[in-house]
């Protein structure tokens, strides 16, 4: 995918969500959902702040299991939060993202994502498939020495 389609994918899910919902805080999935999240959010003409979720191996298990670093951003309190990840497929990382945010005090919450790949149905996606997704980012990888 290049930059221009993620850039209109971006868009069809910030009118989507438009038609839906209105948020008064996004927040986005870091590290790749801070883009799309960051794009809606301006689009929406409202505050982002982004929430990290982290990849780590367990010991006992070949897969990676999703882990909070740090808390969810204090503004969420009392607001209208939508949460912007770029893809799903299990919904381990929107799942955990969404209960640091209820645990911080939203008062309501809707998903998006940019990709839907497996079976967790968030509230909003920009598509939905089956097939692996290189972002634009991860075909640009710059390596310095």
């Amino acid at each position: 995918m290049d930059w221009p389609l993620f850039g209109e994918l971006s868009r069809a899910l910030a009118l989507k969500v438009a038609r839906g919902y209105d948020p008064e805080v996004v927040v986005g999935i870091a590290t790749a959902g801070v883009i799309p999240g960051a794009v809606i959010a301006a689009m929406l003409q409202r505050e982002f702040y982004s929430i990290m979720v982290s990849r780590r191996y367990r010991a006992e298990a070949v897969r990676e299991t999703p882990a909070i670093i740090g808390a969810a951003p204090p503004e969420v309190r009392g607001k209208r939060v939508l949460l912007v990840d770029e893809t799903c497929d299990s919904g381990e990382t929107m799942r955990m993202a969404v209960a640091a945010i209820v645990n911080t005090g939203a008062t309501d919450i809707r998903t998006a994502v940019g990709f839907r790949t497996g079976p967790y149905e968030p509230d909003y996606a920009a598509l939905e498939t089956d097939n692996t997704i290189v972002l634009p980012w991860d075909g640009e990888v710059i390596i310095s020495r």
